[in-house]
């Protein structure tokens, strides 16, 4: 029996639309940003000059009431978002996979067991247990990833369960097993491999949540304060002035980011699914 044959039967293939390219591309301009922001930020985010300066060529956003450049402060931002994003996803991400891919394949008690602990999961809100977990935290990069992560998790686990529920029985697992090779051998080379395009869309759509999630707690003052975020931003413009002096570009700019960010990873993450041909 051709066991490559096999396995590629049980694949759909997932075409990628032709946008999830526009979202990278998107994606590859933060990150650059991100990486090069003491080249590209014109100053020291915390070097102070005239406060509440106007946009100009000298300052592009213009500097908040400190004297800070707005923009310098926006681009060493990226990094913070960025990172607290895919680090939640990351987390969340290992989480899901563990216990969907546990659930499915082991079934019986231990399906019950973990499918009762993401259902009762599921029903707690998560932005709200997200900041009661950090407003009694001492929050860091390290703690605000986790407590977002620490509900990010279900839907990953829920969804993937189904779909290696549905390889545990395929023929060419059947095949392996009877081969006698171990469980963790098949999770590992076969169950993970082929559920791949549930993973890499559930990766892309949790950093995009882990982004917007952390914008939220550092508008509400819950983040790290010695690293700002974009959130972080806008809360510093709306509790020192911005709105009431109508400085829109403080807080309308890294608004529109996190808006970008998120379209991108929505962008990458979406996928189609090309019905009736199978993978070579």
């Amino acid at each position: 029996m051709d066991l490559r044959s096999s396995s590629s039967k049980m694949i759909v293939r997932v075409k990628a639309n032709p946008m999830r390219y526009v979202g990278l591309a998107i994606l590859a301009v933060f990150l650059a940003i991100s990486l090069f922001a003491e080249a590209l930020a014109p100053y020291d985010p915390e070097a102070r000059m005239g406060a509440f300066r106007d946009p100009s060529w000298e300052h592009i956003l213009g500097t908040n009431d400190l004297g800070n450049d707005i923009f310098s402060e926006v681009v060493y931002a990226t990094r913070i978002s960025l990172g607290v994003g895919l680090l939640s996803a990351c987390i969340a991400l290992t989480i899901g996979v563990t216990i969907g891919v546990l659930a499915g394949y082991y079934r019986g008690w231990a399906e019950q067991l973990l499918l009762g602990l993401t259902d009762t999961a599921l029903l707690v809100p998560a932005l709200p247990f997200t900041i009661v977990l950090v407003a009694y935290i001492e929050p860091n990069i390290w703690v605000i990833s986790a407590a977002i992560a620490s509900l990010g998790w279900c839907s990953t686990a829920r969804v993937l369960h189904p779909r290696v529920m549905e390889l545990k029985d395929s023929n060419f697992v059947l095949y392996v097993r009877s081969l006698g090779k171990r469980d963790l051998y098949i999770i590992t080379k076969h169950i993970i491999p082929n559920a791949w395009e549930i993973i890499s869309v559930k990766f892309s759509l949790a950093v995009g949540t882990g982004m917007l999630a952390e914008a939220s707690l550092s508008f509400l003052g819950l983040s790290d304060p010695s690293n700002q975020s974009w959130g972080g931003i806008i809360n510093k413009a709306f509790t020192r002035g911005g709105l009431a002096m109508d400085l829109w570009w403080w807080y309308i700019v890294p608004g529109l980011l996190i808006g970008l960010m998120i379209l991108a990873f929505m962008m990458i993450s979406n996928v189609e699914r090309d019905k009736g041909v199978l993978l070579d």
